[in-house]
């Protein structure tokens, strides 16, 4: 049931890409960043999987993956913004998240070789604070992204959650730290189908 939930999250970030980029490419009309995220997510998916696969440690990888999706994403909604004050929080709301988790690898290197539940909080609840900003932005705006930022926001306040009843439970039992991965990689899932249904709704018409 896992490999399953797992790869099919796998292989439907595979169709986005392709699609988006399709978009992106041949019609222009998807966002650079956003693209640039779903290339982003697929190597470094393919590239945990690999590492994984061959018995490596790959927290590093994750670490990697949580700064690099805070930062390709805040460049995401930063471009779709229109208000300038809007544009100024983003910017400076990456500098600061990114000076803080500087300064603690700074204090504490091995925190890169390790499950950081900071860094995860941190980078996922920004990212959910700038989607929440294009949503209300998208009351009286066309919406843009729309179906992409709901499974984004539900995805990530979700998960967040597992991973902090993961570490929490790090002392219960198996079964339990089991079912959070399980429902996450199910959240995963459900979060590429926003993105799916999003280019189904704004840009399939478009690549005719």
């Amino acid at each position: 049931m896992d490999d399953f939930l797992i790869y099919s999250g796998y292989l439907i970030l595979s169709l986005n890409l392709i699609l988006y980029t399709y978009s992106f490419f041949r019609k222009e009309k998807a966002n650079v960043f956003f693209v640039s995220y779903l290339a982003f997510a697929f190597l470094m998916q393919f590239s945990m999987e690999v590492m994984y696969f061959l018995r490596m440690n790959n927290l590093f990888a994750v670490n990697i993956f949580f700064i690099g999706q805070m930062v390709l994403l805040a460049l995401f909604y930063k471009s779709l913004l229109v208000i300038k004050s809007q544009k100024i929080f983003v910017t400076t709301s990456l500098f600061v998240a990114l000076l803080i988790l500087t300064i603690q690898l700074m204090m504490d290197s091995s925190q890169f070789l390790k499950f950081n539940l900071f860094e995860i909080t941190l980078t996922s609840l920004l990212i959910v604070i700038f989607a929440l900003l294009h949503l209300y932005n998208m009351l009286t705006e066309n919406k843009e992204f729309y179906y992409v930022s709901i499974g984004l926001i539900f995805y990530l306040l979700a998960s967040t959650v597992l991973f902090l009843i993961g570490n929490l439970s790090s002392e219960l039992s198996n079964d339990l730290k089991y079912l959070t991965w399980i429902l996450n990689a199910f959240l995963l899932l459900v979060y590429q189908f926003f993105i799916l249904y999003d280019w189904i709704k704004s840009f399939s018409k478009k690549v005719q």
